[in-house]
C-alpha cells in the first residue's frame, strides 16, 4: 500500500479495527533519505492472518476504487462494528462499500449475501439484488426478508 506519509498511522489504525492483527515491523528512513530521518519508510503488518506492507513513498500515487479489500463479516454486529470504525473520517458508499480516512476502499460482506445472490431462483436473487443496491451498510435481516418476500403479483 502506497501512502504519502501516513503508513504507520494507517497500519496502526487497521490493526486496531480487525481482530488477530498486529504490527510486525517498522523500517525508518535514515539520515540523508528523501523523507525526514526517523519517519516510517515501510510498515509490515498482519490483518487477521493476511500480511500487508505499507510504504511512505510521497504523494505520487493515491488509492482509487479500482482496488478494494473485501472483508467477510459473519454477523450483523460484526458488519456494524467494521462499518462504524472504517467509515469514521471516511465516507460510506453503496452495496457495503466504503472509503476509509486514508482513501482505501473496503467492502464489508456477510457470507449470506453471496448465498442469496446465488440462489437458483432468479426472482429470489433479483429481490436480494434490488434490496442491496441502495444499502450502504449491508443489513442481513433486510436481505433475507427480500429473498423470502412473496413475488409481486403480475
Amino acid at each position: 500500500m502506497w501512502f504519502d506519509n501516513q503508513a504507520e498511522e494507517a497500519a496502526t489504525f487497521y490493526v486496531s479495527v480487525f481482530r488477530n492483527s498486529r504490527i510486525v515491523s517498522v523500517v525508518r528512513y535514515p539520515e540523508g533519505s528523501p523523507a525526514p530521518a526517523g519517519t516510517a519508510m515501510t510498515v509490515s503488518f498482519v490483518i487477521d492472518g493476511l500480511e500487508f506492507q505499507a510504504l511512505n513513498g510521497g504523494p505520487r500515487y493515491t488509492f482509487t476504487e479500482a482496488i478494494s479489500f473485501v472483508v467477510r463479516a459473519e454477523t450483523q454486529d460484526e458488519i456494524d462494528h467494521l462499518w462504524e470504525k472504517l467509515t469514521a473520517g471516511g465516507s460510506p458508499g453503496r452495496c457495503g462499500w466504503l472509503k476509509e480516512k486514508f482513501g482505501l476502499s473496503w467492502q464489508i460482506v456477510p457470507p449470506v449475501l453471496v448465498e442469496l445472490l446465488g440462489d437458483p431462483d432468479p426472482e429470489r436473487s433479483s429481490r436480494v439484488m434490488q434490496a442491496m443496491l441502495p444499502m450502504g451498510n449491508l443489513d442481513i435481516a433486510a436481505l433475507r426478508a427480500a429473498a423470502d418476500s412473496p413475488a409481486a403479483p403480475v
